[in-house]
């Protein structure tokens, strides 16, 4: 079939002018981009706060902050980390990127994703709104009870914290709902799962994680927020409660969350590393079944953070060996990404050396991980400096190295302006010194007994070294991030024109234009391999059906073969999912200064809007 008129698809798919047209608008790649930029600024935030706490570390007795700013601050700085970075950005790429390499035009449900993107960023304010409220989160990212709990907590601290996170969660579930639709129901004509990017089949196992690790905690966090303003006793051993419930509850998502940080980066190397190393990933059904492997597994985990809680011995050594198992799956794609550089022929771009540092940090991070398997060990390395190396190596290795060459490759295609190579090498020699700097002398702290979230030390400890070492590194890591955000946004202002395809990809984003169009593609594509630039694209996905240029319409295809079914319309412009968003925000707000009649009005603001949301197609250009 021929494709649509260009210009009559431009004018289709062009968003709205104006302000309300621009907080109405629905486009993946819009909001894909609003989450990538708002995470990159509440990660700078996230930094801040590391830079802070190491100042006060960096020698004893310091006074740059007090007990309780150092304990706000932690606080903050691990779930700004956690729960406003980690997972946005790697959504914000999957959102952006995962409907172009599936061949569609748009996300399933536009409007659902216009308003999990207002969620977050609801949420990430409301958190953040604690600071000119005086009454920082100071509870810890984890919020254990029951020093989170109304009698050692009574202030709003920990609401902020409970209602912020919820919010946040609630995004995360709408992506993944979107996500899983996404994979199995708009992919390009031809794409069968052993088609797939392996990039998409890490976003869609992610996106199933968290169906089933995000709402337990958000019904813990409303257990708790009950306990703290109802009077509920979920949480409380005096009347029946039980603060372990807490945890159980919170590391059944917190463990999955290493996982769910993790494996959109193992699909963006398995992305990059085909490309820069010139060969065809080895072992891709592997590669693809321990992406599925480690989703199941990381479930089987979670209680390996409450070996020193006083659980049954036979649980402990239950959860010992699901810890171990689950390096068998990780160690398949090590392999397997080792063996395709090893066939290949590497180009030592920046994205490909960040993809190098990513093997280093995270495999030594992994190797501490396997120590903590060992129950004797995490007796004696419990609540010490050691996790926090070994922790930080992880999340680190396994997701900011990733995220960094994914930025590098694929800003030119976002921008269509190239990066600067030299910047890149720059900004990744900084970053990764640093990192290991600022990080690798805190397992010898933890062997010599420091304590994890203590705010100073007296000299003499034998701490003084490390500490300062450690803070020296987290300068140069700092200049290291400095160097690359300058260079994304110098870049993509100013960088040289990119092209359609700078890398010889072979993934489908690289068939669009860079900048891609509003529509993505003028035509469904058919696919003819796992690599369609390198084996084949044929113009006839539609098959029968006839595509046309006056309304956005997406593909629908089988769930196994990929084969189309039929066109559906989908939104053009919504200004819902914003009123349903500042409505939940206003109900949250109700809860946290106990106004029943501002909950009354934001809960007639949800209805209103899910209903108006509901009633109208919003489909008409």
């Amino acid at each position: 079939m021929s494709a649509p008129p260009a210009d009559r698809m431009e004018a289709t798919w062009a968003t709205k002018p104006g302000v309300l047209g621009w907080l109405g608008a629905v486009n993946h790649k819009q909001v894909g981009k609003r989450f990538l930029v708002t995470a990159i600024v509440f990660f700078a935030f996230g930094g801040i706060q590391a830079l802070l706490m190491r100042w006060q570390l960096g020698a004893p007795g310091q006074s740059v902050l007090d007990a309780q700013t150092y304990n706000e601050l932690f606080t903050m700085h691990g779930t700004t980390m956690l729960f406003l970075f980690a997972v946005p950005i790697t959504e914000a790429l999957a959102i952006y990127f995962a409907p172009l390499m599936l061949g569609t035009r748009d996300m399933p449900f536009p409007r659902l994703n216009a308003f999990g993107y207002w969620a977050y960023l609801a949420g990430g304010i409301f958190l953040y709104a604690s600071f000119f409220a005086g009454s920082v989160p100071d509870g810890g990212w984890f919020a254990y009870t029951p020093l989170t709990g109304p009698e050692y907590s009574p202030g709003d601290n920990i609401d902020f914290w409970l209602l912020g996170v919820t919010f946040v969660e609630i995004s995360g579930i709408v992506a993944a709902l979107e996500i899983v639709v996404l994979v199995l129901k708009t992919r390009a004509a031809g794409m069968t799962f052993a088609r797939l990017p392996l990039f998409v089949w890490s976003v869609f196992v992610t996106a199933l994680m968290v169906l089933f690790a995000f709402p337990p905690l958000v019904m813990g966090s409303i257990m708790l927020e009950l306990d703290r303003k109802v009077g509920t006793v979920f949480f409380n051993p005096d009347l029946g409660g039980d603060p372990v419930l807490w945890q159980h509850i919170f590391w059944w998502f917190g463990h999955p969350e290493v996982y769910i940080m993790s494996l959109p980066t193992f699909g963006v190397v398995s992305t990059l590393i085909p490309v820069f190393a010139r060969h065809r990933m080895v072992a891709y059904p592997l590669v693809a079944a321990a992406t599925v492997a480690i989703g199941i597994m990381s479930f089987g985990t979670w209680v390996h953070h409450m070996f020193a809680t006083g659980l049954p011995f036979i649980g402990l050594a239950f959860f010992a060996a699901g810890t171990l198992l689950i390096t068998i799956p990780s160690g398949v794609q090590i392999f397997a990404w080792i063996a395709t550089l090893w066939n290949g022929r590497p180009k030592w771009d920046p994205p490909l050396l960040y993809v190098m540092g990513f093997f280093i940090v995270f495999v030594t991070g992994g190797l501490t991980g396997v120590m903590f398997a060992m129950i004797p060990f995490t007796w004696q390395a419990h609540d010490t400096y050691f996790v926090v190396a070994h922790f930080h190596y992880v999340i680190i290795g396994s997701t900011v190295f990733p995220l960094l060459a994914a930025l590098y490759y694929w800003t030119p295609k976002i921008t269509g302006r190239m990066l600067s190579a030299r910047l890149g090498h720059l900004g990744f020699w900084l970053f990764f010194i640093g990192v290991n700097v600022t990080f690798f002398p805190m397992h010898q702290l933890g062997f010599d007994g420091m304590a994890r979230r203590i705010w100073t030390y007296e000299a003499g400890l034998g701490w003084e070294l490390g500490n300062l070492v450690a803070s020296i590194g987290a300068v140069v890591s700092a200049l290291g991030i400095a160097v690359v955000l300058f260079d994304l946004f110098r870049g993509s202002l100013r960088g040289p024109t990119a092209g359609n395809d700078p890398w010889d990809g072979g993934t489908l984003e690289w068939a669009a234009t860079s900048p891609p169009a509003q529509y993505n593609f003028s035509h469904s594509p058919r696919v003819l391999g796992r690599y369609p630039l390198w084996d084949g694209v044929a113009e006839d996905g539609a098959g029968a059906l006839v595509e046309r240029a006056d309304r956005r319409e997406l593909l629908i295809s089988s769930v196994l073969d990929a084969e189309p079914e039929r066109l559906i319309t989908i939104p053009v412009h919504s200004l819902w999912p914003l009123g349903t968003a500042l409505s939940v925000a206003l109900l949250l707000f109700a809860v946290l200064v106990d106004m029943l009649a501002l909950f009354i009005a934001g809960a007639l603001g949800v209805a209103v809007c899910l209903i108006a949301w509901g009633w109208s197609r919003q489909d008409v250009p």
